[in-house]
This record gives C-alpha cells, structure tokens and sequence, in this order.
C-alpha cells in the first residue's frame, strides 16, 4: 500500500486485509470518535446503502432516502458530534453489486464527506474512510477505479 498510513492528509483510502493500518493515524489522538462498521454484503443495491448508514450513524428522521440525502447527513452529522469520524466499509465486492454505477456515486459522496470535513468551513474535524477489500489485486483495482472517476 502506498503511504497513507504515514500522516499523509489525504483521509479517503482504499486497502486490503493485508495492508497494516494504525489506528493513530485515523483517529484524533484524544477526544470521541465515531467509529461506523459496514459490511458491503449488506449493501448489495442503493436501498440497503442507505438503511446502513442511517443505522450506523443514527441519521435523523428526516433523511431522504436518497444520494443527495445521503451526502447531505454525512457532510452534517450535527445529531452525533465527535472530534473525528472513521467509515469502514469491508467486503467491497459485494458493495452495490447490483450496480456498479452506483458504487462510483456513492465513493464520490464519501470523497466529498472527507473534503467538507477536512475544510475550514467543515470545522476541520478528522473524517476518515477505509474501503476495505479481501486481496490486494481487489484493491488495486478499485484503486484504479476510483482514480479514473475522479479526476
């Protein structure tokens, strides 16, 4: 794996089960932290995205069920202040399966969530997502992937 894990800024990685991660790299050195576990198995089309991450970050009643509403709560998260924010998404295979176009909106809503964190106007509070993936070749390729969409 590249040098993310060396105090690089960039907090949006793309990883396999082999790569080392140090958790002082990811998390404020003190303070609470917010911590969301998701497994793409579970999130096999856009619906079940969104009921995750409603659940794992305890989104409001009034969230849209939607991309934009998706994007929206997680460029707020007013309802769960933290000093630093770290998604996890595991078995990256299985993630939006159903549709692949899919899973390219919802990582650029997820590079955009760390973007508005990491700004002045976001508070600059560590917000940290780790798309994890079984081998490194899946990682590499998804890596390929995600720098071929952003540009």
């Amino acid at each position: 794996m590249d040098n993310w894990w060396d105090g690089s800024p960039d907090r949006f990685a793309v990883c396999s089960r082999t790569d080392r991660v140090e958790l002082t790299t990811l998390l404020p050195a003190t303070g609470r932290f917010v911590v969301a576990r998701l497994d793409g198995k579970r999130m096999a089309d856009a619906d079940h995205v969104f009921y995750e991450f409603s659940d794992a970050l305890l989104f409001p009643g009034y969230f849209g069920w939607n991309w934009n509403a998706l994007s929206d709560c997680l460029r707020d998260l007013h309802w769960l202040p933290a000093d630093g924010y770290l998604v996890v998404i595991e078995n990256m295979r299985w993630l939006l399966s159903s549709n692949p176009e899919d899973r390219l909106v919802l990582v650029e809503i997820l590079r955009r969530a760390v973007a508005t964190w990491a700004s002045p106007l976001g508070g600059v509070v560590p917000f940290t997502v780790l798309l994890l993936c079984d081998s490194d070749e899946e990682a590499s390729a998804l890596r390929q992937e995600v720098a071929d969409t952003s540009g």
